[in-house]
């Protein structure tokens, strides 16, 4: 259900990734509520010389960043919700990266359940199967 897209700054490193992946999976299951079955997350590094914060390279700050964009069914979560999301995530990876820069954003992208699904199924016909089996 969630496809998640971490970049992260600094050289790749697959254990770290790995890491990442498993940490952004468990506060995606306990503070949005996702089901890690369908929550894919994607791990990717930008060198620290080729990201920019007002045309300044992390190199050149000294610090780390990262960029997290979540997709999730609009109307699922409350604001609540979402805003602790973002807290977490950004303290997550801050305990992980080491002093990251203010800059670093988490996006929690709402889509229409009739236009977004897995399996070849829509999330809206999933709802609608799920409720009709209770």
């Amino acid at each position: 259900m969630p496809v998640i897209n971490l970049k992260v700054s600094g050289k790749e490193n697959p254990a770290l990734a790995k890491e990442l992946a498993l940490i952004i999976s468990d506060l995606t299951k306990k503070i949005l509520n996702k089901k890690p079955e369908v929550t894919v997350v994607t791990v990717s590094f930008v060198a620290d010389d080729l990201w920019f914060i007002n045309s300044q390279s992390l190199s050149e700050l000294n610090t780390k960043s990262f960029h997290l964009t979540i997709k999730i069914s609009d109307s699922t979560n409350l604001k609540d919700d979402k805003a602790n999301y973002i807290e977490a995530v950004h303290q997550a990876l801050a305990d992980h990266l080491g002093p990251i820069h203010p800059v670093s954003y988490t996006a929690i992208e709402e889509t229409k359940a009739d236009a977004y699904g897995y399996d070849g199924l829509t999330i809206e016909y999933k709802w609608i199967n799920n409720r009709r089996k209770i």
